[in-house]
């Protein structure tokens, strides 16, 4: 815990998106403090399995491990969030691709400053490269491999995709010239089933506790923001009732496929939300004019209350989360406890799965979003092709420059490491010091 609190990628959070640009507001959620959130539901959802779960008597869950998972699951997060993400995957598919959690890996393992192999190892690269990051162990480890599928060294291009009318995005994974430390993290946690793929339960609590974080905390954020009010939540358009409904198709614990109609959709959040909207209505009687506009004005004081009052906005999302850990469920594995099953009942997994897509949908997709996200893929580009060109690498700074210089391995990797580390501000400070007539001084370092 402590070699991930004192690393550098881990102090980059802050700097890097949640869902709005972090020049717009301090209020509002970042990497780091939605990690923080995630590591905290993760904590106690481990705790309350611990507590009530028999299984786990003689051997609980490790809750170091699972908060572990929770502050360093996004790490691998580049600048500009998920756009950036999809630019650099873009840029990077005929050398490996790119994807936030197989960095996430490589900067455990590999990129942060703490060690070095002591002879070479076949787990690591071949070319010379005897970094061994964090050089924490295989449980450790185990904790923040979500997807247990390699990522393909080469991959269509954007030309052949439009060419062949697919839409490409980032592969979920590691990457290939990972698999032997990733068969050696399996090896070392106990084996996996053949037929199923592998994930620890501390793995398994953290993706739980970032799915609850993300559905709750960012929809607090939406309020805040002004992208929407409680109504709209709960009396939303047909188009977006449609569009949640389109992307929604997901696989329940029981191997049921969830995909609810847009009435579906409807209904969830309608029923997620009325306690809030009707609390204080109870036996209400509408009987003249004036009894109706009282009712009126008393439904809109609370509606505006949820995104002007942050008691309000507090005391909704707190009340979400609790419902949500709840829901938690676990299945025990008695050959593999490790792989032990942790997930959410299907009710309230179908729960936070509407609200993900309504977070989503209002606010990643919205105008206001898209203008930043078009600007940040455009920045995280041009740095990218500058420093690869030829020559570019005297662009570096000197840790990455002498690194570059010192090994056999695809420099295109390098210099997606280095980008891929950026905050924001430092992406595009660093793009104002090619490209704007208003650079910043040389005497501030790279």
């Amino acid at each position: 815990m402590d070699r991930l609190i004192h690393a550098t990628c881990f102090r980059r959070l802050q700097g890097k998106t949640q869902l709005y640009p972090g020049f717009e507001s301090d209020f509002f959620r970042n990497r780091l403090t939605h990690s923080l959130e995630v590591a905290s539901v993760a904590r106690s959802i481990a705790s309350k399995l611990n507590s009530r779960e028999k299984f786990l008597a003689n051997m609980p869950i490790n809750l170091d491990i699972v908060e572990f998972a929770g502050l360093a699951h996004d790490l691998g997060h580049p600048p500009f969030g998920h756009q950036g993400e999809y630019e650099l995957d873009s840029l990077m598919r005929q050398h490996g691709g790119y994807e936030g959690n197989a960095q996430t890996l490589r900067l455990l393992t590999k990129i942060e400053k703490k060690g070095f192999v002591d002879v070479d190892d076949s787990q690591f690269n071949g070319n010379g490269d005897q970094r061994k990051g964090l050089n924490l162990t295989a449980r450790v480890l185990a904790s923040i491999l979500k997807y247990d599928n390699i990522i393909d060294e080469k991959r269509l291009t954007d030309e052949d995709a439009v060419k062949q009318g697919k839409k490409i995005k980032p592969v979920k994974g590691y990457y290939h010239f990972d698999d032997g430390l990733v068969k050696k993290i399996k090896s070392d946690c106990g084996g996996n089933e053949l037929d199923s793929k592998f994930k620890t339960i501390e793995c398994q609590i953290m993706d739980v506790a970032d799915d609850i974080s993300y559905s709750t905390y960012d929809l607090e954020d939406g309020l805040k923001a002004g992208f929407y009010t409680l109504q709209d939540i709960v009396f939303p358009k047909q188009k977006l009732l449609k569009e949640i409904s389109e992307q929604i198709q997901l696989e329940l614990p029981n191997g049921d496929i969830f995909k609810p109609s847009p009435e579906a959709v409807g209904e969830i959040l309608q029923n997620l939300f009325s306690e809030f909207l009707f609390q204080d209505f109870q036996g209400t009687h509408i009987k003249d004019l004036d009894s109706a506009f009282s009712y009126l004005n008393r439904q809109y004081s609370i509606i505006n209350s949820y995104s002007h009052n942050g008691y309000q906005r507090n005391f909704l999302s707190s009340s979400l989360v609790n419902r949500f850990i709840e829901g938690v469920k676990f299945i025990p594995n008695k050959k593999f406890p490790a792989q032990s099953r942790v997930v959410l009942t299907d009710d309230i997994l179908g729960q936070v799965e509407v609200l993900k897509k309504f977070t989503y949908i209002s606010q990643v997709l919205s105008s206001r979003l898209k203008v930043a996200e078009f600007r940040g893929r455009e920045i995280v580009r041009e740095i990218f092709k500058t420093v690869s060109a030829d020559g570019g690498c005297e662009l570096l700074p000197h840790d990455f420059r002498n690194y570059y210089e010192s090994v056999n391995a695809d420099k295109k990797r390098i210099v997606c490491d280095f980008v891929a580390g950026m905050t924001d501000r430092y992406a595009i400070e660093f793009y104002a010091r090619l490209k704007s007539e208003n650079a910043e001084t040389i005497f501030k370092p790279l």
